[in-house]
């Protein structure tokens, strides 16, 4: 039962309660007559809620008010029966308290009506109604009763317990109890407190906020609270973002909502692959930075749907629309279904140019016809994949039809024709491959360029989702490629800090299978073995010394052995074979070289780079050059045809002990968790000096 007392009526009463008092509490400015035939209408939804009316009662001596719930039963026609709600004490409340007037409660809209009393008892009340009643003002903001929600309160080390008694973004009120040895003359009123509102193992809010009011109680306290900041950092600030984009039709955000219970149906302003706004009336909003909304959906014309977990980041009023005041936010998504995430994506870049297109349904004749026509398969690269034609067939198949977790494509296309392709391949636990990049030579520079933007875009919206495994991108190129060179090398170079962005060189080669491969023995000084923690723990002290670069951290080398079964599932589920060993090679106790061997499906790097042998020669004065072939011919036993690609490292290992390769290629990798923003904004530069010519 609820029960407020006081000097006042009980009107007035509600209008100065605390915040958290009751969710409809009321001022009692009136606005307008509303008729009978309206408030048994209102009667009766409440009566289909299982809600209640709020009964004002006067003391008969003294000028104190009490107000009690009743529920009222369907109602017909002028009469009205109501049912109280709790029944302790109540006959001596009705010996010495008189009625007045009771409350229809609303969020927006309340009504006060002075109802002729017609009989009341201890099981309930009758009246009957006016022809008119009055339509009160409600607070600015609406505050909505919680139940189940946990609270916890700290400051300064001291953590109390409690739970959410109500709650609106402006204010909200919790019970806290006190269990000894804590005292609540630990809570300092005048300092910021810590608040987090948890929903089972779900964290709905975490934030910092000022007390505004508190009961005195010794065991237990009611503490009104209200929220510091209008903005939250959830992620690293970036300078340069992707564009928002405002659609026709807009989705619609749909949730229901932990706190409240109701379900929140919002129009999106403005979104983009990272984050969406939207708007709600002052008076009945639920949103403020810091909540979390587990369970999201936005929904376009119930044609397209998008599900993910969001966090509110910012809240701005933005003045009145319609008569009614209004405040935007903005929610950032946490995480998502990648799969669903890239059609997010696809929707996006099909809004900013029809002609961009993202994990689409691909021609395959029309993809592989730009290969050849754009000499991205050149003579001698045809002439490694023609005897196994019809496998890399089947495998880009395969991989171009749906593979989100593990393969993307992005395509410029007019007229089904492709002008314009780049792809990605997941390559280690969080890493991913930049491969594939082609452009017709009638749309070269805009196809070419509109393909690495939507990838530079796509990584800039997707690497803060766990679900998108995206600390690293890293992609090989000759280093004589002047394009990948201007793109890729000359912002590291700009950028010129390793840990952000790194170039390692490597010399590639193919190994030709012999019967030494049966010949090989293991036994001697010499000793090969699968790596183990404190060797690859060596290996990164020496890679840190001679190169300073990324790739221990993005090949998944800095935690011990790595766990490949996650990824390696991964590519199981798409039907395709993704494995990794990696093998120390050590005379005596010394680490001379480690071997990462990458076996995978024919075909799906056109260059085999994500099927081969990369060879880290830790000590080039020790370890000959038929010593390094004869561990190559060992390891040819993991494949299942005759020239196995090589990269090896350093390239002066190479050059000497005049080990013949065909062609050097340079390893770029990205830390996009540091820099992935300012090679977004790098690109957008390139693509701006580029676009005057």
């Amino acid at each position: 039962m609820f029960e407020a007392s006081g000097t006042c009526n009980a009107i007035t009463a509600l209008e100065n309660a605390a915040p958290g008092d009751d969710p409809t509490t009321i001022c009692a400015r009136k606005k307008r007559d509303v008729s009978r035939k309206h408030l048994v209408n209102m009667l009766n939804y409440l009566n289909f809620k299982d809600e209640t009316i709020l009964v004002n009662l006067k003391h008969s001596k003294y000028d104190t008010t009490i107000t009690l719930k009743a529920k009222p039963q369907p109602c017909l026609d002028a009469k009205l029966e109501c049912v109280w709600v709790q029944f302790e004490s109540l006959e001596q409340k009705l010996k010495t308290y008189r009625y007045e007037s009771f409350i229809v409660p609303d969020p927006h809209e309340p009504l006060h009506v002075k109802a002729r009393l017609v009989d009341v008892t201890s099981q309930g009340i009758i009246f009957l109604l006016p022809d008119k009643c009055t339509e009160l003002s409600s607070r600015r903001i609406s505050r909505f009763r919680c139940s189940g929600v946990d609270a916890l309160l700290i400051q300064n080390g001291a953590m109390f317990s409690g739970e959410l008694s109500d709650f609106s973004p402006a204010s909200f009120r919790i019970l806290i109890e006190c269990n000894p040895p804590q005292s609540f003359q630990w809570v300092v009123p005048e300092s910021p407190v810590h608040l987090i509102f948890r929903k089972g193992q779900q964290i709905l809010y975490s934030g910092d906020c000022a007390i505004i009011k508190q009961t005195c109680g010794h065991r237990k306290r009611s503490f009104v609270l209200k929220p510091l900041l209008s903005q939250i950092r959830r992620f690293k600030p970036k300078d340069h973002r992707s564009p928002r984009h405002r659609l026709v039709p807009s989705p619609n955000v749909v949730f229901d909502d932990p706190l409240t219970g109701r379900m929140v149906n919002l129009k999106v302003i403005d979104i983009s692959g990272s984050g969406f706004s939207v708007e709600e009336r002052e008076d009945s909003a639920v949103l403020m930075p810091g909540r979390v909304i587990p369970e999201l959906r936005l929904d376009l014309a119930n044609i397209f749907t998008f599900s993910c977990r969001a966090q509110v980041v910012y809240r701005l009023n933005i003045g009145e629309k319609n008569g009614k005041s209004m405040v935007r936010c903005g929610l950032a998504i946490l995480d998502a279904d990648i799969g669903e995430h890239m059609k997010l994506l696809a929707l996006l870049h099909q809004a900013s140019d029809e002609n961009s297109y993202v994990c689409n349904k691909v021609d395959m004749e029309s993809l592989w016809g730009l290969f050849f026509q754009t000499g991205f398969v050149y003579p001698e690269k045809y002439a490694v994949i023609e005897a196994n034609k019809e496998v890399f067939r089947e495998t880009y198949e395969k991989l171009y039809n749906g593979n989100p977790r593990i393969a993307r494509h992005f395509v410029y296309q007019s007229c089904g024709v492709i002008y314009g392709h780049m792809a990605m391949l997941r390559f280690c636990g969080n890493t991913w491959l930049i491969h594939h990049h082609a452009a017709h030579k009638s749309q070269s520079l805009r196809a070419g360029l509109v393909v690495l933007n939507q990838i530079s875009h796509a990584i800039n919206d997707s690497h803060n989702l766990y679900s998108a495994h995206m600390d690293f991108v890293l992609c090989y190129y000759r280093f004589d490629n002047r394009f990948p060179k201007h793109v890729f090398g000359d912002f590291a170079h700009y950028l010129d800090d390793p840990k952000g962005c790194s170039i390692d060189q490597f010399a590639y080669f193919h190994y030709e299978r012999s019967s030494e491969c049966d010949q090989w023995d293991l036994s001697g000084a010499w000793n090969l073995a699968k790596s183990k923690p404190d060797e690859l723990l060596e290996f990164e002290g020496w890679y840190s010394h001679v190169s300073g670069g990324l790739l221990v951290s993005a090949f998944d080398l800095d935690s011990g052995v790595p766990d490949d079964e996650e990824l390696g599932g991964e590519y199981r589920k798409a039907g395709f074979r993704k494995e990794r060993t990696i093998f120390s090679l050590k005379n005596g106790d010394t680490l001379k070289a480690v071997f990462i061997v990458n076996v995978s499906d024919i075909g799906l790097n056109l260059s085999e780079l994500t099927c081969s042998i990369t060879a880290m020669i830790i000590d080039p004065d020790d370890l000959p050059k038929g010593t390094l072939f004869s561990i190559l011919s060992f390891l040819s036993k993991y494949y299942d045809y005759e020239n196995i690609p090589v990269l090896l490292y350093p390239v002066e290992y190479a050059d000497n002990k005049l080990i013949h390769y065909k062609k050097k290629y340079n390893l770029w990798i990205l830390n996009v968790q540091e820099s992935g923003a300012e090679y977004l904004g790098y690109m957008s530069r390139f693509h701006g000096r580029v676009a005057k010519y």
